[in-house]
């Protein structure tokens, strides 16, 4: 399948992967293709930055929906300030400190998440859905939406996307349409 990826697609991968390094995930997730989508410069790039989804704006969304398995209020009842712990560790050591705390740097190759490889199978039918001969990554983006179930789409409907409307807009980009 990687054969039939444009060179941006591939970029995509490359730089979700560099996502996850940064965030000491040891794995690719739909959330890191999300980022690398938001941070390309070609039409999928923009469309999302135009939307005010930029990486910079969705890492603290990813960030914090990672850190809700931390229960803010149950730390609240004996006097420890969630967002505040967060600042000071991030002013320490960078963003996403609690969520990678206790985990090594990741090396090497990352393998992807079992949600971020349904994507890239769903990006193969989006292409072939659309008639192209390639995979770009429009079908990339279109593939996560259409995943639906990962952490992407909730950060996406978090951040008050309309995921129909990108869809759409997606495959009219794609397919020479006005959107």
């Amino acid at each position: 399948m990687f054969e039939r990826f444009t060179g941006e697609a591939r970029e995509v991968v490359r730089l979700a992967q560099e996502e996850a390094r940064r965030l000491h995930h040891p794995s690719i997730g739909t959330e890191h293709l999300l980022l690398a989508l938001a941070a390309g410069q070609d039409g999928t790039g923009r469309a999302l930055r135009d939307r005010g989804l930029d990486p910079d704006g969705l890492r603290p969304r990813i960030t914090a929906a990672l850190d809700a398995g931390l229960d803010a209020q149950a730390l609240a009842t004996v006097g420890i300030d969630l967002d505040e712990v967060r600042r000071a560790a991030e002013a320490s050591f960078g963003p996403g400190a609690l969520a990678r705390a206790g985990r090594p740097a990741a090396k090497g190759h990352l393998p992807l998440s079992d949600r971020s490889k349904k994507v890239l199978e769903l990006s193969l039918r989006e292409a072939q859905r659309l008639r192209s001969g390639h995979i770009g990554s429009g079908h990339l983006l279109l593939g996560l939406l259409r995943e639906g179930g990962g952490l992407a789409c909730r950060v996406l409907t978090d951040a008050g996307a309309d995921l129909d409307a990108l869809r759409d807009e997606t495959a009219a980009r794609l397919t020479g349409g006005t959107a």
